[in-house]
């Protein structure tokens, strides 16, 4: 497909004289057609569903300040120091989609917002992260995480000198 936004693999599918091929498009939607050797398409077919059909669902929320390899938390903690990255990472055991919505919160006040548009066919981590080059001022924070815009899940933590 030449708009450059599609790619195709080739073989889908080969026995004797049948070949097949696999499209995608830039949205994720698969096509795939079946030719004969002399080349006449016989079917083309939309493989709905290849991704999740289902909402993100979330399993585990996690705070820290380091990250794994596949973006778990890996040094779990509610204190932190002025100068700490601040690592938050929803967990989902299951395929989903939807947007994820973290608020970083300062004695109420929302200091940060982020979102991000996830589709995941497997169990999944997201990260999200805060820092501050001239460093946190020390007080009660909280993180909030929501999914479509739904509450999901919050952690409240602590900056301290």
């Amino acid at each position: 497909m030449p708009d450059g936004k599609s790619f195709c693999t080739q073989p889908a599918a080969e026995h004797e004289s049948i070949q097949g091929v696999v499209c995608s498009n830039a949205d994720g939607q698969k096509t795939t057609v079946v030719r004969t050797g002399a080349g006449v398409v016989l079917l083309v077919a939309f493989i709905a569903g290849c991704g999740p059909s289902e909402p993100l669902q979330i399993s585990t929320l996690q705070l820290g300040r380091a990250l794994n390899p596949d973006n778990s938390v890996a040094a779990h903690t509610t204190r932190f120091k002025p100068d700490d990255t601040m690592y938050v990472s929803i967990l989902s055991d299951e395929p989903g989609f939807g947007t994820i919505t973290v608020r970083w919160l300062l004695h109420g006040q929302v200091i940060s917002e982020a979102k991000r548009d996830v589709s995941y066919t497997r169990a999944a981590a997201t990260e999200f992260h805060l820092q501050n080059s001239g460093g946190f001022p020390p007080g009660a924070y909280r993180v909030e995480v929501l999914i479509d815009g739904k509450p999901a899940g919050s952690r409240e933590f602590r900056v301290e000198k």
